[in-house]
């Protein structure tokens, strides 16, 4: 009976090992420059570590992902160290002073990955968000999934340049060099952009002519909050790969070459359209597979 007992809880180990690290995120920077990413886990879920780190242009790391995971994944960039050590960065930072972001969230505006992993009927639940603005550009492919639909989504536009002038953050002393793109509810903090007070349900909460604008060149990414329809995306059992600045200009032959899927339209042509809407300039990027 001991020797049975033994027997089990092996069996019980070596299959409860399996599960836990059966999902796995390569997390890859095709920038030109370093990119620290940081990572935050969701309440009451199984820890990520680490929790940020350091990944310079061409590399890439894999980590295991515990069962049931929740939590969201994004880039800093700019980063530098100050005589204390102390770590900044100009956009996405969160604000730990460290490498590792101990539990903090990244400062809007920032380009989020946001998973929740075996959530309901066992489906991995994934998107790439806009809603608290836009710093990088950044695609997740989903691998060797089971079943469910599996598509890859993001951002592979830089959307920088382009971005509105009420949204712009630009680098200190220089008006030009803009980092990152804010959403209307941080630029603005009305609640009709926001969302909230009394305009918290999808109907009193329609698109507006901002989240319009992440939404025509992005248009699987999540704009805004309730943009749910085309911005959440379901698989089973995937490893995923997350890719910062992915070449808009990839083709999907290439794609294949690298053992990568990405059914995204990709682009090598783009139309650019300026247009007017309530003041504001948009571009639209009418994305085709050419």
């Amino acid at each position: 009976m001991d020797r049975l007992h033994v027997i089990l809880t092996l069996i019980f180990a070596f299959s409860s090992f399996a599960v836990v690290q059966s999902t796995t995120f390569k997390i890859v920077n095709r920038c030109r420059h370093t990119v620290w990413p940081g990572i935050l886990t969701g309440a009451d879920r199984p820890l990520l570590n680490p929790t940020g780190f350091t990944l310079t242009p061409g590399k890439s790391r894999t980590l295991r992902v515990p069962v049931a995971w929740s939590g969201r994944l994004w880039g800093r960039t700019d980063c530098s160290t100050d005589s204390t050590g102390k770590l900044t960065c100009l956009t996405a930072d969160c604000g730990s002073g460290k490498v590792q972001c101990e539990g903090r969230g990244a400062e809007p505006p920032a380009t989020l990955a946001e998973f929740t992993l075996n959530g309901d009927q066992g489906l991995d639940f994934y998107d790439v968000s806009l809603v608290d603005g836009y710093n990088l550009p950044m695609l997740v492919i989903p691998r060797d999934g089971k079943s469910g639909a599996c598509s890859s989504t993001g951002c592979l536009v830089d959307l920088n340049g382009a971005c509105p002038t009420a949204l712009r953050v630009a680098r200190a002393g220089s008006s030009r060099s803009v980092v990152a793109c804010k959403s209307a509810c941080e630029a603005f903090g009305d609640p009709r952009y926001c969302c909230s007070e009394a305009y918290n349900t999808p109907e009193t909460c329609p698109p507006t002519e901002y989240s319009s604008y992440f939404k025509h060149v992005c248009p699987r990414s999540y704009s805004y909050a309730y943009d749910d329809k085309t911005s959440t995306f379901t698989c089973v059992g995937a490893d995923y790969m997350i890719i910062f600045c992915p070449l808009p200009y990839t083709s999907e032959k290439l794609l294949e070459a690298r053992k990568e899927t990405a059914d995204l339209p990709l682009v090598n042509k783009t139309m650019l359209h300026i247009g007017h809407h309530s003041g504001l300039i948009w571009f639209d990027f009418r994305l085709c597979l050419c």
